[in-house]
């Protein structure tokens, strides 16, 4: 799954109308938004542990590694500042639009008085590009760090 196409997606539902769209609309684009960077973070993991695309690697153990990100897990490392701080901007970054757009994700999904507003979902998917395209950018090292860092149990 290309992360990117998850956000071509939001884009389409919060540009469905050329009145106002529908709030499910919006809902489902703050959603499908949170999901592709979710995406973008399994596929990195996977990738970092087991072996990116034309690696000789074994397809069940590298979709095992895709499945194996909980979004909880996920969410509380990329909360930890201090830690979060010792990785590249790119994944700083993107630490920090997934975890505000997993707040949002919560809110769109099961908040019904929650009312949202065109301009800041496109923000929103916006924002979500910009960090998925320059998340490539760091370092290899900095990035099989970082899935290891979200994946794994922390033992001192």
């Amino acid at each position: 799954m290309n992360p990117l196409d998850f956000l071509e997606t939001a884009h389409d539902l919060a540009t469905s109308s050329t009145r106002r769209p529908r709030q499910t609309n919006l809902r489902r684009a703050v959603s499908t938004t949170y999901y592709a960077l979710f995406h973008c973070l399994a596929k990195c993991c996977a990738d970092m542990v087991v072996g990116g695309a034309g690696s000789d690697r074994s397809r069940p153990a590298w979709r095992q590694t895709y499945r194996a990100l909980g979004h909880g897990t996920a969410r509380r490392r990329c909360e930890r500042r201090k830690n979060i701080r010792q990785f590249p901007a790119e994944i700083e970054d993107l630490a920090n639009v997934f975890v505000d757009m997993q707040k949002k994700r919560h809110g769109a999904d099961y908040d019904p008085d929650l009312v949202l507003f065109k301009p800041e979902v496109l923000q929103d998917i916006d924002e979500a590009e910009t960090v998925i395209c320059g998340f490539p950018m760091a370092p290899r090292k900095d990035r099989r760090a970082f899935a290891v860092y979200v994946l794994l149990d922390i033992r001192s």
